[in-house]
């Protein structure tokens, strides 16, 4: 049963949370967003929380203001989360707890948020955060950049053994044996992690260790440099091209727009695909020589290329890398923490959210 997101005061408490947070602090302005986002998702909370069933469970509404308060801050786990909404004010204000309430036990907290990653909770609130008529405003409806990123699984690289079982140890599978790889060809076809079976051994490039990882991907408007959409996928040479297709997919445009993209992109059969979408490719150029040779014959023609609308397309796309730069470097995604594409796209998906949440403070209060 779904808990309720009310604020009771204690008879004797003489803390009054709202007075001590500083007027002109961000986290008011990012609160009012995301506490108008998560009216809009009401009827969305309704159907995963039935009335009547079982014991009321922690709110949903502050389960995803902790989550957001996790990746602000960067704290890396659950139980330091839950230590620091303990004692600290300005977390209890942002969640929604009272000054004498108990804080959740990590355990519990978990267990909640796993329901929430589940429910496709996290590309709904990025889109009720994007759809309030002041961030809206902020919004390019024509120009957008596309990019993918590598987010290496929580699995040791000993984990990945042959599906058939035939590098076992004479005690079978163990835990953590020892493991040599030396002159052993290892692929996806044939082997598999068995901590999590869904990541993907994969390399960046020529001379790049391969990991266990999965791909992020990010759809970013090119005014303001905010994300539209993302999520993640199981790391292949053409996921990206794929995840790209289905983003621009959720995003049906009466007018032609275009896409920015760096040369991993540049393949004859995804140019097409964008073209019949009336989507004009300002992609990359990749100037690599082949297995011949001889240069790479670019799929970008030079019409294109001429336009002056493609260079500023291809300044503005690498503004892309600052969204995965903050997901991985501030919000702890570099190496995530859960297991399964399920939960690792729904918190991929929510740290966009929260990168555009940090932004809109500073956006907001610029002149129009």
């Amino acid at each position: 049963m779904r808990g309720l997101d009310e604020r009771t005061g204690s008879l004797f408490s003489y803390v009054d949370l709202e007075a001590r947070v500083r007027r002109d602090h961000p986290l008011r302005v990012i609160r009012e967003i995301v506490n108008a986002a998560l009216v809009a998702m009401d009827g969305d909370f309704a159907v995963l929380y039935p009335p009547g069933l079982g014991r009321p469970s922690i709110a949903p509404e502050r389960l995803l203001r902790a989550m957001l308060l996790q990746a602000f801050y960067g704290i890396r786990s659950e139980r330091q989360l839950m230590e620091r909404m303990e004692f600290d004010l300005l977390f209890r204000w942002f969640v929604g707890l009272g000054v004498d309430d108990p804080a959740w036990d990590h355990s519990s907290f978990t267990k909640n948020r796993d329901r929430l990653l589940e429910g496709e909770i996290a590309a709904k609130f990025l889109r009720a955060v994007l759809a309030q008529p002041k961030v809206k405003r902020l919004l390019s409806s024509d120009h957008f950049s596309v990019d993918g990123t590598l987010i290496e699984a929580w699995a040791s690289i000993k984990s990945f053994r042959r599906k058939d079982g035939d590098d076992n140890g004479p005690d079978g599978a163990e835990r953590n044996a020892e493991r040599g790889f030396h002159k052993e060809k290892r692929s996806n076809d044939t082997h598999q992690s068995t901590s999590d079976p869904q990541a993907r051994l994969y390399k960046k490039g020529d001379g790049q260790p391969a990991k266990l990882c999965y791909m992020g991907h990010a759809l970013m408007e090119n005014r303001h440099g905010l994300a539209v959409d993302g999520g993640i996928t199981q790391a292949t040479g053409t996921s990206e091209r794929d995840a790209a297709l289905a983003m621009l997919d959720r995003r049906p445009s009466r007018r032609r727009i275009t896409l920015g993209a760096d040369k991993a992109y540049d393949v004859r059969a995804f140019i097409r695909d964008l073209r019949e979408r009336k989507i004009t490719p300002h992609i990359a150029i990749d100037g690599h020589l082949s297995k011949t040779g001889k240069p790479r014959v670019t799929a970008i023609d030079g019409r294109t290329r001429s336009h002056a609308g493609y260079a500023v397309s291809q300044r503005c796309r690498k503004r892309i890398e600052e969204v995965f730069g903050w997901i991985k470097a501030s919000a702890g995604m570099a190496k995530v923490k859960l297991r399964g594409c399920a939960r690792v796209g729904a918190a991929f998906t929510l740290n966009l959210a929260a990168y555009n949440l940090i932004r809109l403070p500073k956006l907001l209060a610029a002149p129009v």
